[in-house]
C-alpha cells in the first residue's frame, strides 16, 4: 500500500513539475513574448506572502496562538548547516487531508528570543493518505506546491504535504524553503 501511495504521489508530482516547467517556459512565447505582471511567479509569491502575513497578524502575540488552539509541537527544530524551522505551534483540528486555505495554516512557526517568543512564519499541512483519497494530486497553494515528507521521518509523523511561508520573517533562500537561515533557535 505504502508503494503504491509513494509511486502514485512520485508520478504525480513529476507530472506537476513538467507541466509547471512547460506552462513557465511557453506563456512568454505565446503571449507575445510577455506574460501579465499578475501572472509572473514573483507575484503570485508576493500574494500568498502577504495573504498569510494579512491572516496571522493576530497571532503575533503567541498568547492569542495558544488560545485560538495552536500548542507547540517537538520544541525547537533546527538543522546542523541549514538554519533552523523554529517552533511549531500546531492547531490540530486544522491538520486533515480535506481543504487548504491561505489564511488558516495548520502550523504557526515562533522563534524564541530573549524577549518571549516571535511569529517568523507558517507551515501548511496535509497527511497524505487522506489528501489522496479526496485529490488527485499533491496540494497546490496560490500557485506553490507542497513537499512531500514521507513516513518514517525525523518528526515521527504520518507521510505528508507540507509547505512553508516565511511572511513574517525573510528566508534569502525564498519564502517557501523549509530552512531558514535567518531563524535560530538560541534565544538572541
Amino acid at each position: 500500500m505504502k508503494t503504491g501511495i509513494r509511486t502514485r504521489v512520485y508520478t504525480t508530482t513529476r507530472s506537476i513539475v513538467r507541466l509547471g516547467m512547460l506552462g513557465c517556459f511557453a506563456t512568454p512565447f505565446l503571449a507575445g513574448g510577455q506574460t501579465p505582471a499578475s501572472q509572473r511567479p514573483e507575484a503570485v509569491s508576493a500574494k500568498l506572502v502577504q495573504t498569510v502575513r494579512a491572516a496571522t497578524q493576530q497571532f503575533v502575540d503567541v498568547n492569542a496562538a495558544t488560545a485560538a488552539g495552536y500548542k507547540p509541537f517537538l520544541g525547537c527544530i533546527t538543522g546542523p548547516d541549514m538554519g533552523a524551522m523554529g517552533v511549531h505551534y500546531v492547531n490540530a483540528d486544522l491538520v486533515s487531508g480535506g481543504q487548504m486555505d491561505a489564511t488558516q495554516p495548520q502550523a504557526l512557526i515562533y522563534e524564541p528570543t530573549a524577549g518571549g517568543m516571535r511569529l517568523v512564519g507558517v507551515e501548511f499541512i496535509a497527511l497524505s493518505v487522506p489528501w489522496l483519497a479526496q485529490n488527485p494530486a499533491p496540494p497546490v497553494l496560490e500557485g506553490q506546491s507542497f513537499q512531500f515528507i514521507d513516513t518514517p521521518n525525523r518528526y515521527g509523523l504520518p507521510a505528508l504535504f507540507e509547505l512553508h511561508v516565511w511572511a513574517w520573517r525573510d528566508n534569502p533562500n525564498g519564502a517557501f524553503v523549509d530552512w531558514n537561515t535567518h531563524v535560530t533557535c538560541e534565544k538572541q
